[in-house]
């Protein structure tokens, strides 16, 4: 995960953990948080999020709202 001035924030493996945080993060200002993937804006949520990386690899996934933006990648790294 990381903010809108690509600072590193944290590895996680769990979609709840990155969830929970990414919202935390974002939930600053007047809107509300939303996710984007490819153009395709949805509010966050831990569903939309699940359903989205379905399948998916190499992906990444936006929340933002007006104040915060983090972008949230995933992959199949492997040691």
């Amino acid at each position: 995960m990381f903010d809108k001035f690509d600072n590193f924030l944290g590895v996680y493996s769990s979609l709840k953990a990155v969830h929970r945080d990414a919202v935390k993060i974002c939930n600053q200002g007047a809107s509300g948080v939303y996710m984007k993937l490819d153009n395709h804006t949805t509010p966050a949520s831990l569903v939309n999020l699940r359903n989205t990386f379905k399948g998916l690899c190499d992906v990444e996934m936006r929340y933002f709202s007006d104040a915060q933006l983090v972008k949230i990648f995933k992959t199949k790294l492997k040691e």
